[in-house]
């Protein structure tokens, strides 16, 4: 009989980003390891973002079961429909100084509602499962996070029923770069930590997507910790489509203020004045949410006309637009917080076969990954000349029709070899 394993999410299908691909991909190959997947997810969530392409992803004999929800968003859209949807999922204002209506959601979003804004749903959610589990002979739970507060449910489910628990961090709890952001009382701050600890000491085992994250959470738990990424989905994979005529460096996802890389603006300014071919040939395209800032300080750096703005697309299409473009682009923020964090995209450039530009902090995971897979360059905030030179050396490469990549090493971070991994740790609960 196939190991039964009940799926505690928030983030599915219609919902969009990257937090929901990740146990959407997971529960697509579960059952070739001998797992049932269950999925229990809201009934009427608050999605900022939706993505209706991603159901046809979900396994036709998968079980879902949704329960409602009480939301504050819907209250909060009272004042400022825009600030919710951004606060809602995660993004705080870039704005040095924020207006006094975010001051106050923030203040009431960090500290009334602990850990998140989606606690409402553990009483009844408890009350439901327990008697779910029992009645389907669930082996082993697994809450996915953020929001941290479905972590609080498995929490509960295990000292009431006593049933295995896995918990799965997708990002950091109290690390994470926007949780100083919430303007947090002290009091606030020392709960999250305890939930946080509470957490990582009374979960049977704790998954994680980052080499950084487990360094972080073995000082505060001795639980096994085991680093499953995300990926790439091999099935996803298209051929044939062509690639840009143009040299055109794509960046595919939001880009917010603090990812604004000067040192690049201003590389590819010089090369078009210094190289009269790769003024021609040269086209950025950034794809998502752009923010007003960056776009400033590209028009400030004359490449206003070497710029092409495409909105959200489907996450299909972003597959798309990766293996079309000559060169990918890669940016974190400059910040120690930042370190762990290795976006779902990086996979999907790797196997998208072209190389990747990344900058970020130095001795983060994701130059680890792209040093160790030889899928591109990785470079600090500092490294201008370098970053300056690969550029002009891919340029050239694309001339002569010679601009590839060769990965090494890449099946590793296959959704379905990741996904044997995870059903590894599940079967050793």
């Amino acid at each position: 009989m196939p190991k039964k394993a009940l799926i505690i999410a928030y983030y599915w299908p219609p919902a969009g980003g990257p937090g929901v691909q990740r146990w959407l991909k997971f529960v697509k190959y579960l059952h070739q390891y001998d797992i049932e997947p269950i999925i229990y997810v809201p009934e009427n969530p608050n999605y900022p973002i939706t993505d209706n392409s991603l159901e046809a992803d979900i396994p036709k004999n998968l079980a879902v079961i949704k329960q409602p929800i009480k939301e504050p968003y819907k209250f909060a859209k009272l004042f400022s429909r825009k600030q919710t949807k951004r606060i809602s999922s995660g993004i705080i204002s870039e704005k040095k100084k924020q207006s006094f209506t975010e001051g106050i959601m923030l203040y009431i979003r960090g500290n009334f509602f602990i850990p998140d804004a989606r606690k409402a749903w553990l009483k009844p959610s408890v009350s439901f499962l327990s008697n779910y589990i029992a009645t389907e002979a669930i082996d082993t739970i697994i809450t996915t996070g953020p929001p941290h507060s479905l972590h609080l449910i498995g929490r509960e489910l295990k000292r009431k029923i006593g049933v295995k628990w896995l918990a799965d961090f997708r990002d950091p709890w109290t690390t994470i770069g926007y949780h100083n952001k919430l303007k947090l009382t002290k009091r606030s701050q020392e709960r999250h930590k305890s939930l946080e600890k509470s957490v990582l000491n009374q979960a049977d085992k704790i998954i994680v997507t980052s080499f950084t994250t487990k360094k972080e959470f073995e000082e505060l738990t001795s639980k096994p910790i085991a680093v499953i990424t995300n990926g790439y989905d091999v099935e996803k994979l298209d051929t044939s489509i062509q690639i840009d005529k143009q040299f055109t460096i794509s960046h595919i996802g939001s880009l917010l203020s603090e990812r604004n890389p000067k040192i690049l603006w201003e590389s590819l300014s010089e090369l078009i004045v210094e190289e009269k071919d790769f003024a021609h040939d040269f086209q950025l395209r950034l794809v998502g949410t752009v923010s007003e800032q960056v776009i400033k300080t590209i028009e400030d750096y004359n490449l206003k006309s070497f710029l092409s703005l495409t909105g959200y697309v489907s996450h299909s299409e972003a597959i798309k637009l990766q293996r079309q473009s000559q060169v990918l682009l890669l940016l974190e923020i400059d910040s120690e917080s930042t370190k762990c964090i290795i976006p779902g995209k990086l996979f999907e450039y790797m196997a998208s076969n072209r190389p990747i530009i990344a900058i970020g902090p130095k001795d983060s995971d994701v130059e680890k990954i792209i040093k160790e897979t030889n899928t591109g360059q990785y470079f600090n905030y500092q490294d201008k000349e370098s970053l300056k030179s690969l550029i002009l050396a891919y340029y050239k490469s694309y001339k002569s029709g010679q601009l590839k990549v060769n990965a090494i090493g890449l099946q590793a971070y296959s959704r379905k070899a990741l996904t044997k991994k995870l059903s590894e740790v599940i079967k050793s609960l």
